[in-house]
């Protein structure tokens, strides 16, 4: 029997996944299972592009690489069980893939709200589906639109409805200032002024209580007692890994797939995960299992895994450089390195927190990351440090 790779998710993680595997030298049979209906996009465009009209699927689809070209595709079919000793996984038309290897790339679903009142009327922004639909309602004359946490894409779609002319928009969120938990306070403030001299509101240091409205959604209810008045609702209130299917195999699935510095779950040769639901340690920093949501990071736990699953792992651990931008207005954020892991000294490298400006981010006095906020130049700049940070030596390697 031909030896065959399974990859449980056909995403960008999926297909990177794939094409590596090719280029790693597996040359038996790979089936990527997806479930979703369409082939593998682009999704960062979902609520910038798409959303404001100005982006069509055809310019989201990525090109499959020729060595890809003899893949097996099952798109509309879902990953509901599977058998890590018997080396199987289960769909939900019933179907038992017998793979040899298994790439776990299930990535994330957007987490919901659980508050009582009116479901229709609320949306999230995952799936192209997703962004079409609140597109439609975001067209609708004198929408009043809510958004539920302040967070990269929560402030990405505030500036989009914002530039499509809405009636209002406001965004809630329980910290003091959006953004505020990857990027800390300085960025924080700028980024609150921005967004408010572009017509976006904000209720801050607040929760939501629950739903007001009969069939669908005329209001949000706050923590604080006040009601916003709404037709819209987007929740972008975190994310929640898609590794249901894997329960029963002994794996840590606490917050996405637990990975080695190989990439390997369980510690198991014959299974690897890689993208958003993979958890891993990066040699780079302290070595402790994170999960990264960045548009990086799908190739760079690709090429990493395949190496492992074809039997020529890399020769020192996994230890990647987290890469991310953010669009929103008229300006951009654009950050190398773990912002995160250096949020209580942050330093302004270049420029002024009024204006266009760039803040780099030290844990122990080391630099740990960089983020640039304003026009191309300042970005620019940002991609100077990124060198400066990739020669960097790992620390736990």
């Amino acid at each position: 029997m031909n030896p065959r790779i399974v990859v449980a998710g056909a995403s960008m993680a999926g297909l990177r996944a794939a094409e590596q595997l090719r280029a790693a030298g597996w040359t038996g049979a790979i089936t990527l299972v997806g479930d979703e209906p369409h082939m593998p996009y682009n999704r960062p465009p979902l609520s910038k592009g798409v959303l404001a009209g100005k982006a069509s699927f055809e310019s989201l689809a990525f090109r499959p690489r020729t060595g890809v070209a003899d893949v097996e595709w099952r798109l509309g079919r879902k990953a509901v069980a599977a058998s890590l000793d018997e080396r199987t996984v289960r769909l939900d038309d019933g179907t038992e893939l017998p793979y040899d290897g298994l790439v776990v790339a299930t990535g994330m679903r957007p987490r919901r709200l659980d508050c009582p009142g009116p479901s229709a009327g609320r949306h999230t922004v995952r799936t192209l589906d997703d962004a079409r639909g609140l597109r439609a309602a975001l067209t609708r004359p004198g929408a009043r639109v809510v958004v539920v946490g302040a967070g990269f894409i929560g402030c990405e779609v505030a500036a989009t409805a914002a530039g499509l002319g809405v009636a209002e928009v406001t965004v809630v969120d329980p910290l003091p200032l959006p953004m505020a938990g990857p990027l800390g306070e300085l960025l924080g403030r700028a980024l609150l002024k921005r967004h408010q001299e572009r017509g976006v509101r904000f209720a801050l240091g607040t929760g939501v209580a629950g739903f007001v409205g009969g069939d669908r959604v005329t209001g949000v209810a706050l923590n604080d007692g006040s009601v916003l008045a709404a037709d819209v609702v987007v929740e972008s209130v975190g994310s929640v890994a898609n590794t249901e299917w894997l329960d029963g195999n002994g794996l840590d699935l606490t917050d996405g797939v637990l990975t080695d510095a190989w990439l390997r779950a369980g510690g198991r040769p014959d299974v690897v995960a890689v993208g958003d639901v993979a958890r891993f340690p990066n040699a780079r920093y302290d070595g402790v299992p994170r999960r990264v949501e960045h548009w990086s990071v799908p190739t760079d736990t690709a090429k990493h895994a395949a190496r492992t699953l074809v039997g020529d792992p890399a020769p020192v651990p996994f230890a990647p450089l987290p890469t991310f931008w953010s669009d929103q207005h008229d300006f951009r954020l654009q950050s190398f390195g773990a912002p995160v892991l250096g949020k209580e000294d942050v330093r302004v490298l270049d420029g002024d927190p009024e204006g266009d400006v760039l803040v780099g981010y030290h844990h122990d006095g080391r630099l740990v990351g960089v983020v640039a906020l304003g026009g191309p130049a300042m970005a620019a700049s940002a991609a100077r440090y990124r060198a400066e940070l990739l020669k960097q030596p790992a620390l736990t390697v």
